[in-house]
């Protein structure tokens, strides 16, 4: 059975997002993704008015008249969550921990989903598939995604995204759009990145919290390793210490949105206790321009 108090934080996510995607988001999801999906539908001659840029130069040639691609507009899309559920993700010191940050995202996601008439599904992800619900439609679905998100207590505590996309490829041969929300504590996981990105619409969420950008004064601390439970002692009134610190968290980040930027992925970036409907808002407007 559910706990009582879990059921009250569903209960305030299922309200929160609900709110932002009907005065908030409203129509930007829609704005941003549908369209893109398009199915080759037939070719035929070309006609005046027609887009110079579909026409079809092999038919042409064989037949000496021009032709045309004519594509039709896939309505419904799949949209896949893909939720990084690794220890390191339970850490937060913005009255939040990165874990709840990420099924508020996915709620609205969800619910903005389900609202355009589009199927989601969400896989659950550590070293090894936690979870997978396969996409469907429907308030209640939604509310089982936010349920997992939250209740879900992962077998293991490493963090593989090439197992992750080597299990989305198999599973899913047809284009969908995909959020992949995680802190991004893992490496070598680039070719399979590229490869999954070639298929679908891949889009980063990066979570982050600020005390993994800058360590405060306060001596003698220990630090543990979510994911390894290795231990270490840090004097944090060290300035070169803290100022390390903060350069290689400064320099793995720049590191990995070089790797969005190179593969042309629309990366969004939050925080936990601050607001993610901007960062979200942001990421709609940019794809709603592009098309």
């Amino acid at each position: 059975m559910i706990p009582k108090e879990l059921l009250k934080k569903i209960r305030r996510i299922e309200i929160r997002t609900s709110h932002m995607v009907n005065d908030v988001l409203a129509g930007q999801y829609h704005s941003a993704f549908k369209g893109r999906g398009m199915e080759f539908e037939e070719v035929r001659e070309y006609q005046i008015g027609d887009d110079v840029r579909t026409i079809d130069r092999n038919v042409t040639a064989r037949y000496g008249k021009p032709h045309v691609k004519r594509f039709r507009e896939e309505r419904e899309l799949t949209v896949l969550l893909l939720v990084d559920m690794s220890p390191s993700n339970d850490f937060g010191t913005a009255d939040q921990v990165k874990r709840e940050l990420a099924a508020e995202i996915c709620a609205t996601l969800a619910f903005s989903a389900i609202r355009n008439n589009d199927k989601v599904g969400m896989i659950c992800f550590t070293d090894q598939i936690e979870a997978f619900l396969p996409p469907r439609k429907g308030a209640n679905h939604v509310l089982r995604v936010i349920r997992e998100l939250l209740y879900l207590k992962p077998k293991s505590r490493g963090t593989d995204l090439t197992m992750l996309f080597d299990f989305l490829n198999k599973t899913f041969r047809k284009r969908s759009v995909v959020f992949l929300v995680s802190d991004f504590q893992a490496s070598g996981f680039e070719n399979a990145m590229r490869i999954a990105r070639k298929r679908h619409d891949v889009i980063p969420i990066s979570i982050s919290d600020q005390r993994e950008m800058e360590l405060p004064n306060i001596g003698m601390i220990e630090l543990m390793d979510a994911e390894t439970g290795e231990t270490i002692i840090v004097d944090t009134s060290n300035a070169a210490l803290r100022r390390n610190y903060s350069l290689k968290a400064v320099s793995n980040m720049d590191e990995r949105d070089t790797l969005f930027r190179k593969m042309k992925m629309d990366a969004i970036h939050v925080k936990t206790g601050e607001s993610f409907t901007e960062p979200l808002r942001r990421f709609f407007l940019a794809r709603e321009a592009r098309l």
